[in-house]
């Protein structure tokens, strides 16, 4: 599985760390991280340490790395040929997996890539090419500064990153207040 980093999942990662999963027949690999030295708590990998996980289960990436490029690219031969599932939260501006608006990440034939500063880092983050390949997605969003990125990604505002999230086989669970802004469907 592949989680990603940000404000939304750290409580669904406590949760599930507490759960009855078999832990040890996982591998947990980073949808994306922040370019930011070791322990610092911009970092996403800070996040995994919620989860009953060996070292050897996790494999965070390389962003310490002096060239960020080839460190994305051995990142990228590190991962399955699919995953199972990939974890992605919603920005409020509809960024997803660190695909800021306008940067041209999202377009990437990588499956690893490097978006440029955004909020303050550069980030490594799997691309649409493996994010989509994968069997199943999550969209987990919270709070009401998702709610207009979420209308906008469901009702196919085509400008957000998010909209490059295949909806096939991709589950979205949303709080009251992400979903405030949705059309309630007709009796």
């Amino acid at each position: 599985m592949a989680l990603s980093g940000g404000r939304t999942p750290a409580t669904m990662l406590a949760v599930l760390g507490a759960l009855d999963v078999p832990w040890r027949h996982l591998t947990v690999f980073q949808v994306d991280e922040r370019v930011a030295p070791d322990g610092d708590p911009a970092r996403n990998s800070l996040l995994l340490e919620a989860l009953p996980l060996r070292a050897s289960q996790v494999r965070l990436m390389p962003v310490m790395s002096k060239h960020l490029g080839a460190a994305a690219a051995r990142y990228a031969r590190s991962l399955p040929d699919r995953f199972d599932v990939v974890h992605l939260g919603v920005g409020d501006d509809g960024h997803t997996a660190s695909w800021p608006p306008g940067d041209p990440v999202a377009d990437s034939p990588r499956p690893v890539d490097l978006c440029g500063a955004y909020r303050g880092h550069v980030r490594m983050t799997l691309t649409p090419i493996a994010v989509n390949a994968a069997r199943a997605r999550l969209v987990l969003a919270t709070g009401a500064d998702k709610a207009v990125p979420v209308r906008d990604w469901l009702l196919g505002k085509e400008s957000l990153p998010l909209q490059r999230v295949r909806r096939t086989a991709t589950t979205v669970v949303l709080d009251a207040a992400a979903a405030t802004l949705l059309p309630l469907a007709a009796d």
